[in-house]
């Protein structure tokens, strides 16, 4: 597999509705970079216990997922079959944090996406990773750390514009409470809470919409020299 432009791991964390996965797919596609979305790979170990039932820890042990790391089609596999769109239903997003919060789950998890971002790395030179702990507990050497955030309100907004296009139920009520009892939850939990990492750069995309927020990242990027200088001309 050819090089891509980036050179090293740069980890995205943030709470839900920040603009995080659009961006962090644009990013990696801008970069000829791999993508990591570690929040769907939880998000497929739930839908496998809403699924069978049983140990959450077990179940991460036996499900089987797999990560499609292209960014143009990020791809998540349980058991072979896709379930990309399944895990993003309204039952699998109740149930994700109370999960996600089991601490053997995290462990098996966080293996796994150390070794898939070691592997990128190595075929193709970088590798954009977003979730919720990547800068502290996943990835805490990588190269580039931003912390995503924006309103509450601003995001629910954009989780039921989301919801809607997908042809998701969407009611953004509904959708702030949840926004707001996920950000309780993540950021309270016993093991590897929601937080900035101490090194992180914070980001607000409240007012920035994609090319905004990409513009900034980009930059960042280039100010940590993580991409080869475009030179124009001699």
């Amino acid at each position: 597999m050819a090089l891509g432009d980036l050179r090293g791991v740069i980890a995205l964390d943030g709470p839900a509705g920040t603009g995080k996965s659009t961006v962090a797919r644009r990013l990696a596609s801008t970069l000829r970079a791999a993508y990591l979305d570690t929040g769907a790979m939880y998000r497929a170990v739930t839908l496998a216990v809403l699924r069978g039932g049983g140990d959450p820890a077990e179940v991460a042990k036996s499900s089987g997922v797999q990560m499609g790391t292209n960014p143009e089609d990020p791809t998540v596999l349980l058991d072979g079959a896709d379930v990309s769109a399944e895990i993003r239903g309204p039952e699998v997003t109740l149930a994700v944090s109370e999960v996600s919060a089991v601490a053997e789950v995290r462990r098996i998890l966080v293996d796994q996406q150390r070794a898939i971002i070691a592997a990128a790395v190595s075929a193709q030179g970088g590798i954009v990773v977003e979730g919720r702990d990547i800068g502290t507990a996943v990835a805490p050497d990588a190269d580039l750390k931003v912390y995503l955030t924006a309103s509450a309100d601003a995001r629910a907004q954009r989780r039921t514009r989301q919801d809607e296009a997908a042809g998701r139920a969407a009611n953004l009520e509904e959708t702030l409470a949840d926004v707001r009892r996920r950000d309780d939850y993540d950021s309270s939990r016993a093991v590897s809470p929601m937080r900035k990492a101490d090194d992180a750069i914070e980001l607000d995309t409240t007012d920035l919409d994609l090319a905004g927020v990409l513009t900034s990242l980009l930059d960042l990027v280039d100010g940590r020299e993580l991409r080869p200088r475009q030179v124009v001309g001699r």
